[in-house]
C-alpha cells in the first residue's frame, strides 16, 4: 500500500516535477530589499504564486524520497513547511519575512527530533542537507556511546565515497562552506569520554548534520529530484544510524 501510495504521488501530475525556481528567488531578492508589511502586502498574489510553486517541489522531493525511504510516504507538504513570518520576538533584526523557503522532510514530524531531509531555496544561498541540527545532552551522549560501541559500522555511514563527495568529512565547516558534516563542536573531549581516543572528532560533534551547497539554478527543471535522491541516499546511512538512537527517546 505505501508503495502504492508512493507511485499515484509521483505520477499524479508531471508538473508537479517542476518549480519556476527562477521566479521563487527573484520574488525572494525583491523581499530582502523591500522586507516591510506594505511592500508584502502589495504583493501577497505574488507570494501566493511562489509558495505554492515551491510546494509543488516539496511534494515531488517527499514522492521521490518515499522510493527509498518509506518511512516519509505518508508525510503532507503542510507537515514540513513553515510559516513565512519570523518570530522576531528575541531579536535584533525585527524584519517580519523570512528571506527563504525551507522544507524539512521527517518521518516524525519538522518539530521532532528524529533526523529528516531538507530542502532550503535562499538567493545566493541553496542548499540540501539532512541529519540533526540540534540533540540534546541526553541523546547526544547515547549517539557518543553508540558511536564507540560500532565505531566500524559507522565509519562506513561517513567515511565512503559517496558521503565525502557530498559533505565531506566532519572537519569543522561552516553553514556558508560549500559543503560539510557537523555544524557544532566541542573545544574538547565530551566528558566521561576516552581524550585518547582515535575517533574523537566524532565524539566531539554537537550536531549530525551535513549539508552540500548548490547553485540557485539547481532546481530549475525536474533533473533536481535525480540529484537530492542521490545526496539523500549518500546521507542515508547516517541519519538511520542517529535515529535508531533517537528514536529510543522520543
Amino acid at each position: 500500500m505505501i508503495y502504492a501510495k508512493v507511485f499515484s504521488i509521483f505520477a499524479y501530475d508531471k508538473r508537479i516535477l517542476y518549480m519556476d525556481s527562477k521566479r521563487i528567488l527573484s520574488f525572494l531578492r525583491s523581499l530582502m530589499a523591500n522586507n516591510n508589511r506594505q511592500w508584502f502586502l502589495e504583493n501577497k498574489p505574488e507570494y501566493q504564486a511562489v509558495r505554492a510553486d515551491f510546494e509543488q517541489g516539496v511534494a515531488a522531493a517527499i514522492a521521490r524520497i518515499a522510493t527509498f525511504d518509506a518511512s516519509v510516504a505518508h508525510l503532507t507538504v503542510k507537515d514540513c513547511t513553515y510559516r513565512f513570518n519570523r518570530d522576531t520576538r528575541f531579536s535584533n533584526d525585527k524584519s517580519p519575512y523570512k528571506n527563504h523557503f525551507g522544507a524539512y522532510i521527517a518521518a516524525h514530524g519538522k518539530k521532532s527530533l528524529h533526523g529528516g531531509y531538507y530542502l532550503h531555496i535562499e538567493p545566493d544561498h541553496c542548499l540540501v542537507a539532512c541529519g540533526d541540527y540540534w540533540l540534546p545532552t541526553n541523546i547526544l551522549t547515547a549517539c557518543r556511546n553508540e558511536i564507540m560501541g560500532n565505531i566500524g559500522e559507522w565509519l562506513r555511514c561517513v567515511e565512503n565515497e559517496d558521503f565525502l563527495r557530498y559533505y565531506g568529512a566532519a572537519e569543522g565547516a561552516g553553514w556558508d562552506d560549500s559543503q560539510g558534516f557537523g555544524l557544532e563542536k566541542l573545544k574538547t573531549c565530551p566528558a566521561g569520554f576516552p581524550r585518547d581516543y582515535e575517533h574523537i572528532r566524532y565524539l566531539r560533534m554537537k550536531d549530525y548534520c551535513c549539508w552540500h551547497h548548490v547553485d540557485d539554478n539547481f532546481f530549475d527543471g525536474d533533473g533536481w529530484l535525480d540529484s537530492i535522491e542521490l545526496m539523500f541516499r549518500a546521507g542515508k546511512p547516517m541519519l538511520d544510524f542517529t535515529n535508531s538512537v533517537i528514536d529510543d527517546y522520543e
